[in-house]
């Protein structure tokens, strides 16, 4: 069954076409990637796509009763909403069932309530606010952020909301970008697993290539405008790849050295020519059109010289971080050597980003010595989105660094050669940054870290929004990069590439040290013996002389529920507080007027416990 069919869709800048005259489907089941280089328009064809866009030619058909989930780069939601009541709301059948249960539970007839109770059967909605905590938990949002607004949460935490959002509605089709982005790797795998088990219709956008393997089944490559279908994993993909621009090239040199002997034909005619010569002088500009169609092959180059690295690097002892009870590093020594490579990982939240401010000096341990080697010159790619200057353009962003740049070789080019070697021509040049895609942006943020020849080079989620080319040739690289890497990556194969072991952040300040890349340490904690929790004897229930009841209790909407459990809190909260007063009545402290005022503190209490616990009693009958 067609889900979306796209028939000559074509889209451009207004300066370039990014595709033109594309025509593909999407079917029932397909799990489908869309690759391509950054600016080649993989986000602008996914936003006409969801109809977010609209392109200048062509048209998108999406079959009557299939529902479309769209989770783009930058999410729209309700800030003002808390992240729990943001995933209830919705026009999606089951919560549009769950909201007609509420209000027959208001104001609705005893026909009403058991035709919205049959209904929430139906949509399997009894259970869908523990659902929601659960897909949250798995994505990474803290349960303490259930109740904040989404205006307060990080661009990271709001990205897993809309993730979680898109996932909870069940759509028809789903597409996401980059939904790995902001996750963790225990995140990224679980996501993995949803998405390769369930039985839905998929499109997205990846850079994680074990992500890519494990999920989709077939590949659509967005190249030069035109778009291509391969039915196979990302190796797969590679391989007939590789045939077509070879035999794209092959088509191009054939059709160029018959244009050579055209040319000659064409210079040999005189000016009155006939019908049958206008025919040969149409079909010599054809061909003349095709001979240019040659690829212009263009990879990211990195050749970039590293300054001298002497034999003291950074040493670290007894370094200690917290922000206030929450400790990120306790008590945590190393000794960095040369060509040291390290990954790192843990959980979203547990202290990686600032364990890397710590070693750059961007911030300050609390406590133990940092002692850096003279001749160690840091490179440190950020998380945070790349700032520019208003107005800047690309060039000038790598001259305010330097104007000539030494390469590996020791040759030195000039800024100019040096942004043609990371894919930005003359023309792109000469561009507002702010007119580069997400991708092409921090294409140039890498740019300007390695532009200054580090030896030390921490980098933080460097894989997020570049292409899969570009991460390919990073690796290359770093592989052969003779400074010290750290490395903090949600990108499995990346990682498993470039690192030799591992600082785990187990939380609680703990970092341990482990011998071995990402796929081994998983295997290491598979392979480790569960140890059960000892659980308390309990004994066996005497068998009942006549069957219990059958509870006739009303199932509570999504509101009460809620009501009920901050109810719960708020009566264990007055009670403590009740029982500290009673404690320091009892102890003899305070004079008469302490003591009046304490016990009237006991009166308002009580009077709050019995109006709570009155509510709480309606609830739970």
């Amino acid at each position: 069954m067609n889900y979306l069919s796209a028939e000559g869709l074509s889209k451009s800048t207004g300066e370039r076409w990014l595709f033109r005259n594309i025509t593909f489907g999407l079917s029932k089941g397909d799990k489908v990637a869309l690759v391509g280089r950054n600016g080649t328009g993989k986000t602008s064809l996914m936003d006409v796509l969801a109809g977010l866009q609209t392109a200048e030619e062509g048209t998108v058909s999406i079959r009557k009763e299939v529902r479309v989930g769209y989770l783009n780069q930058q999410p729209n939601l309700d800030e003002n909403q808390t992240v729990l009541d943001t995933l209830f709301l919705g026009d999606t059948p089951l919560l549009q069932a769950i909201r007609a249960y509420e209000l027959a539970l208001i104001d609705g007839t005893d026909q009403q309530l058991a035709d919205a109770a049959e209904q929430m059967e139906v949509q399997k909605a009894w259970d869908y606010e523990s659902k929601v905590k659960q897909v949250l938990g798995r994505l990474g949002v803290a349960e303490s952020n259930f109740d904040k607004q989404v205006g307060q949460l990080s661009g990271g935490q709001r990205k897993r909301v809309a993730l979680a959002k898109v996932l909870l509605d069940e759509p028809d089709l789903l597409i996401l970008d980059e939904p790995t982005n902001h996750l963790d790797l225990e995140a990224i795998e679980w996501l993995e697993n949803y998405l390769g088990t369930a039985n839905m219709t998929l499109l997205l956008v990846t850079h994680d290539r074990y992500f890519l393997d494990r999920v989709c089944t077939e590949i659509l490559e967005l190249d030069e405008g035109n778009i291509y279908r391969y039915k196979g994993n990302y190796s797969y993909f590679l391989e007939r790849q590789s045939e077509r621009h070879a035999s794209e090239s092959a088509s191009v040199d054939k059709a160029q050295n018959l244009l050579r002997r055209e040319l000659e034909w064409m210079r040999r005619q005189p000016k009155a020519r006939g019908t049958k010569a206008q025919y040969r002088i149409d079909a010599f500009y054809d061909l003349q059109d095709k001979a240019n169609q040659g690829r212009k092959e263009s990879n990211v180059e990195l050749n970039i010289g590293m300054a001298r690295l002497g034999s003291k690097i950074i040493e670290l002892e007894h370094i200690k971080k917290a922000f206030g009870d929450l400790k990120i590093v306790e008590d945590f020594e190393y000794v960095f050597r040369r060509r040291e490579r390290v990954g790192i990982v843990g959980k979203n939240g547990v202290g990686k980003s600032t364990f890397l401010d710590i070693l750059t000096g961007e911030q300050q341990a609390d406590s133990g010595v940092i002692s850096v080697g003279e001749t160690v010159r840091f490179g440190y790619y950020t998380q945070s989105e790349p700032t520019f200057k208003p107005g800047q353009r690309v060039i000038d962003v790598v001259k305010d660094i330097a104007e000539v740049v030494t390469l590996g070789s020791g040759e030195t080019i000039t800024a100019s050669q040096f942004l043609q070697h990371f894919l930005f021509d003359p023309k792109k040049q000469y561009t507002n940054v702010e007119k580069l895609s997400g991708g092409e942006k921090r294409r140039l943020q890498l740019l300007q870290v390695l532009i200054q020849n580090p030896n030390f080079l921490i980098l933080d989620e460097p894989t997020n929004d570049l292409d899969i080319q570009t991460l390919n040739v990073l690796e290359d690289y770093l592989l052969q990069f003779a400074g010290c890497l750290v490395l903090v990556s949600h990108d499995r194969y990346f990682m498993d590439r470039l690192v030799e072991h591992l600082f785990v952040f187990e939380g609680e300040g703990r970092i341990r040290d482990f011998p071995g890349n990402y796929t081994d340490y998983r295997e290491n904690l598979s392979s480790a013996p569960v140890v059960e929790p000892t659980k308390p004897k309990v004994e066996a229930p005497k068998p009942a002389s006549t069957p219990a009841p059958v509870s006739t209790k009303r199932k509570l909407s999504y509101k009460e529920q809620r009501e009920l459990e901050t109810l719960e809190k708020e009566i264990t909260e007055l009670e403590g507080q009740r029982a500290a007063i009673t404690e320091q009545m009892n102890a003899g402290e305070g004079d008469y007027q302490q003591i009046t005022l304490w016990s009237k503190e006991i009166e308002e209490i009580n009077v709050q416990l019995e109006e709570k616990e009155f509510r709480w009693m309606e609830l739970s009958e």
